[in-house]
């Protein structure tokens, strides 16, 4: 129907514009993201944070709602109304992980391309995708939810948002912040997670899969844009837990590297080793 064929035209031009960025590799994607990142997290928190202002008088009750539910069945009610418990922290646990990638060992992909001689340093950069997008992003996103009054109204995802930001914006506005958000958020993890993808490729079979790679990726971008999103979501998760599993062991044997790393960082850290020495492998 016309759905079908606006998704498969939608998705054409995702998948063209998301290839345009990555056979420029690291540097056209870092070039890119770093333009679109902060520009979508400034906006949409502005726009969150006036909300908020706005309906100032909602926020005690807000945090009281928050802090005086979270454990109890009230926390099953919203977007899953009638589901269990277990199945809402099921949900929750999916998504945030989706969101953040803590655990999965896919965002320290793109911090091994920095250059750094204390490798410590670039991780506590890394730490500050996790504050952002879940300490800000996402607690601006559920005040607003909880301000509007539709998280028992059975919405769900990005359509809960949507109605959410709508019913407490001026002129009808909370439509266009939440699409261009989810515009900006959706193609900048894209092409973040094809650089992951990439370097494990590259890793595993070698430099020659790069372009098939890349053009399978993009391919995919346009079959992901017409298939139903339950199975999208559905494959996601699942290959979610497939790396979080291995990484967690693997974090396990690494423990005293890292805590080597960081400890080698520390006088720098605390500015009582103004000249970083050089590696003892280098």
């Amino acid at each position: 129907g016309g759905e079908f064929v606006f998704n498969f035209i939608v998705g054409g031009l995702l998948a063209l514009v998301t290839g345009l960025v990555i056979l420029g590799g690291i540097k056209s994607i870092a070039r890119v993201t770093s333009t679109i990142v902060p520009f979508m997290i400034i906006a949409y928190f502005g726009a969150g944070l006036f909300v908020l202002l706005a309906n100032i008088n909602l926020v005690p009750e807000i945090f009281t709602l928050v802090f005086t539910t979270a454990f109890t069945g009230t926390a099953a009610v919203g977007g899953f109304a009638g589901v269990a418990i277990m199945r809402v922290v099921q949900s929750g646990v999916a998504r945030g992980v989706f969101s953040n990638e803590s655990g999965l060992g896919s965002a320290g992909i793109a911090a091994a391309a920095a250059k750094t001689k204390y490798p410590a340093t670039q991780a506590l950069v890394s730490m500050t995708q996790t504050f952002i997008d879940t300490i800000v992003v996402c607690s601006i996103t559920g005040f607003v939810i909880i301000a509007s009054g539709l998280w028992t109204s059975g919405l769900n995802g990005a359509e809960l948002t949507t109605a959410a930001f709508a019913a407490l914006t001026p002129w009808g506005l909370g439509d266009e912040i939440v699409a261009l958000g989810l515009v900006f958020f959706a193609y900048s993890t894209l092409l973040g997670w094809s650089y992951y993808g990439e370097k494990s490729t590259e890793f595993l079979l070698g430099r020659w899969s790069i372009m098939p790679y890349r053009l399978l990726f993009c391919l995919m971008i346009w079959y992901g844009a017409v298939v139903k999103l339950d199975l999208v979501w559905a494959f996601s998760d699942v290959m979610n837990a497939l790396m979080a599993f291995p990484n967690l062991i693997g974090l396990l044997f690494l423990s005293m590297v890292i805590k080597r790393e960081t400890d080698r960082a520390l006088p720098y850290l605390m500015g009582e080793a103004p000249e970083p020495p050089e590696h003892p492998e280098q």
